[in-house]
């Protein structure tokens, strides 16, 4: 129950993949921030919705994974750099990665991300995925 209540507190982010902008020295931030690292006191945040495209960073191909994750092994975890500059690891969908590339351009899409008890609730939230 606990996770689930957690879940409905994070959806503003997880669906809308939000972050948080220092007005003073511009920098930007994910997950959001409630003071700026650089500014301290002198800096303002103020919410930023993200446009959901980036490019890959840096990326890894898991093929031994956690009990978890065995069904959808092998699979591709990145750090996306967003167009806005902040950077995000995530899963890319829809390759085995023999795709992927540093530098590849990616788009937000909203996937199923685990089912929870024995109700089935199923979680959802951002993953990324090759432009083409």
């Amino acid at each position: 129950m606990k996770d689930i209540v957690r879940g409905w507190r994070h959806i503003p982010q997880r669906y809308n993949l939000m972050g948080s902008k220092c007005t003073h020295c511009g920098e930007v931030f994910f997950p959001k921030r409630v003071i700026c690292p650089e500014c301290r006191r002198k800096g303002k945040l103020e919410d930023i919705k993200f446009s959901g495209n980036g490019k890959i960073h840096s990326y890894s191909i898991i093929h031994t994974p956690t009990e978890e994750f065995k069904i959808i092994s092998p699979y591709v975890v990145a750090i996306i750099e967003l167009e806005e500059g902040a950077k995000i690891t995530s899963q890319i969908v829809d390759n085995k990665g023999e795709d992927v590339q540093i530098g590849d351009e990616v788009e937000l899409v909203f996937r199923k991300i685990k089912e929870e008890g024995d109700e089935g609730v199923i979680s959802y939230g951002y993953k990324f995925k090759l432009k083409k």
